[in-house]
């Protein structure tokens, strides 16, 4: 395993793996055995970095979420996990209501929500502090003061050790981060976004805004992060759900535009050179990138997260990386 360090504090900076977990369907559509021995075998490779949230998976059960969070506990308690283990959770994201459908009735990221919500995920992980705590999704009904003010409270009581942003715009991140540094407060410092080899239309209208898809990697963020190192990317769903290895997963339809049939062709040629599978040079690919970023990988069987470890130690070439930087 590798490992690079995510934060700036003296205090609440962490070395965590440079692949991370995700445990989003861990207790839900991934049953606890298997969900146990994936967990397992992820820190048996040196994994140190597993993510999840308070709505985790409210739409396999209809339910608010909350599983995904509780199953990680378990497992910590049975395997006796401490702080070696790096949890990122989020709040912000949780429906108000039980409902299996994505809907736009939720809990935002008011500073009572913040305080109340991190107590419940601290209580269902069993950890007295959350190592990297996430504002899921951008609330533009709550001052951004207040949210920024919210998280700092945590961080200075010792319930959140980082505090990041995912699926948000990146001028509400950096208008939050600009508020934070005027007031000496800790800010957003991981930033947790979908982002693969393939590249997405981020003007097509989503469930959370008609300005486009607000939860994609774009080159506004990309050229964000580039200008400020300190800032750590972290890389959701970046084997696309299995779309780059099975048939029967077609592509999204924000990828369909002439630059993706140019990078799968080059992402083939480089694989077939690499003696890799596809997934594993997307996964080396990002993680050695000018602006690398962690991906966050699922899993439903250790195989699967097999897979994903040897990516870790799959060196690319500069003239294979050429390539795939190359195609578009």
């Amino acid at each position: 395993m590798k490992y690079r360090t995510i934060g700036t504090s003296s205090t609440t900076r962490r070395e965590v793996s440079v692949l991370s977990l995700g445990a989003m369907l861990f207790g839900t559509a991934t049953d606890e055995a298997t969900s146990f021995a994936i967990l397992d075998r992820y820190v048996e490779a040196g994994g140190t970095f597993v993510d999840t949230a308070n709505n985790y998976a409210f739409w396999v059960g209809g339910t608010q979420g909350g599983e995904s969070e509780a199953l990680v506990g378990r497992w910590r308690r049975s395997r006796g996990v401490g702080r070696e283990v790096v949890i990122a959770s989020k709040v912000g994201g949780r429906p108000s209501r039980p409902t299996t459908t994505f809907i736009n009735d939720l809990e935002g990221l008011s500073a009572p929500v913040i305080r109340e919500q991190a107590e419940r995920s601290r209580e269902r992980l069993g950890v007295e502090t959350i190592d990297l705590y996430y504002a899921h999704l951008e609330d533009a009904k709550t001052p951004v003061d207040e949210t920024v003010e919210a998280f700092a409270e945590l961080v200075a009581d010792g319930t959140v050790g980082l505090v990041g942003a995912s699926n948000h715009w990146i001028w509400r991140v950096e208008r939050a981060r600009r508020v934070a540094a005027a007031a000496g407060l800790p800010g957003y410092e991981v930033l947790q976004y979908h982002h693969s080899y393939l590249r997405m239309r981020t003007d097509m209208p989503s469930l959370r805004s008609a300005d486009g898809n607000l939860g994609v990697v774009s080159g506004d963020h990309l050229s964000y992060l580039r200008d400020d190192p300190r800032l750590t990317l972290v890389g959701y769903s970046p084997l696309l759900g299995g779309a780059y290895v099975r048939p029967d997963k077609p592509l999204d339809p924000e990828h369909d535009h002439p630059g993706t049939p140019a990078r799968l062709a080059a992402l083939r040629e480089v694989a077939a050179d690499a003696g890799a599978t596809l997934n594993q040079v997307v996964l080396a690919w990002m993680i050695g990138a000018e602006v690398p970023a962690i991906p966050l990988v699922g899993a439903s069987s250790v195989a699967q997260l097999d897979e994903s470890l040897a990516a870790v130690d799959l060196e690319l070439t500069a003239e294979q990386r050429a390539k795939l930087d190359a195609a578009m």
